[in-house]
């Protein structure tokens, strides 16, 4: 009978562990980095930015006003200046930027990485329609110039070119980073912090946008492109696969693997 109770005393004293709950953990963490650190203070920017400029606030009214006259008047005199500006704004445009992802995903599909081609179009569909919807919201008059160097028509607020530049920069990233050595992945990086960088001062140097038109595209693109991630990463974790980590190894790195190596033989 002792025995018994010694037994079942020790049975009941003994710990209990819980092996999965430290993955979880990181994996939680992971996204309330995305959510937290980036997502809500760049939304949170942008909606200073719209009360802002709805409110017709002088400091950011003199900041735009004082930044679009000084880069008309280095337009105004320096034509190839103009035409490198076109180039890059053109090559930045969102026709150009959408038609790559969407080309990319039509071949991740292709190429059975079908989880990695849906986050794919979603973001960079997700970030049209934003586009579209603040522009009627806000509804902000572009910069006004007698002697123009470039027009464009619609709303203002947000700038397109810059925020759809910044999505799609950052949907190619996420995609190859898996591909990439360490000094391959600092190298793409740099370039797709650079490429919504140049677009962004295009459409600020040809005079048809402001700076806070650009720099809220440039926010937004950021924010929209975090919260794809972390919920597309909630999404893996709840199908039973290993946390990720976005910013050294993409958002889906089986698939990215996958659809390079599809055409190999089994």
């Amino acid at each position: 009978m002792s025995g018994d109770f010694r037994g079942t005393r020790s049975a009941m004293s003994a710990p209990v562990t819980t092996r999965q709950q430290p993955p979880d953990t990181r994996a939680m963490g992971t996204r309330l980095t995305l959510v937290v650190l980036i997502s809500v203070p760049a939304f949170l920017l942008v909606a200073l930015i719209v009360v802002a400029v709805e409110a017709s606030w002088a400091p950011l009214r003199r900041l735009d006003a004082s930044a679009s006259t000084h880069m008309h008047l280095v337009a105004v005199g320096h034509p190839l200046w103009v035409r490198i500006m076109e180039a890059v704004s053109n090559v930045g445009s969102p026709t150009v930027m959408r038609s790559l992802v969407a080309l990319l995903a039509i071949v991740l599909w292709i190429r059975r990485a079908h989880r990695l081609a849906i986050w794919a179009a979603l973001t960079i569909a997700g970030g049209a329609l934003i586009d579209v919807v603040l522009k009627a919201a806000v509804d902000r008059a572009r910069p006004h110039f007698t002697d123009p160097v470039a027009v464009a028509g619609g709303g203002s607020f947000p700038s397109g070119h810059a925020f759809t530049a910044t999505l799609g920069a950052g949907v190619l990233l996420l995609w190859v980073l898996p591909l990439l050595s360490p000094r391959g992945r600092i190298v793409a990086w740099i370039v797709a912090a650079a490429v919504p960088l140049a677009v962004g001062l295009s459409r600020i140097a040809l005079g048809v946008h402001w700076v806070s038109d650009v720099v809220g595209g440039w926010l937004l693109g950021a924010a929209l492109l975090a919260v794809t991630s972390a919920v597309f990463e909630t999404w893996r974790q709840k199908r039973g696969l290993e946390r990720s980590h976005p910013l050294t190894e993409g958002v889906a790195p089986e698939e990215t693997q996958t659809a390079a190596h599809s055409d190999e033989a089994p």
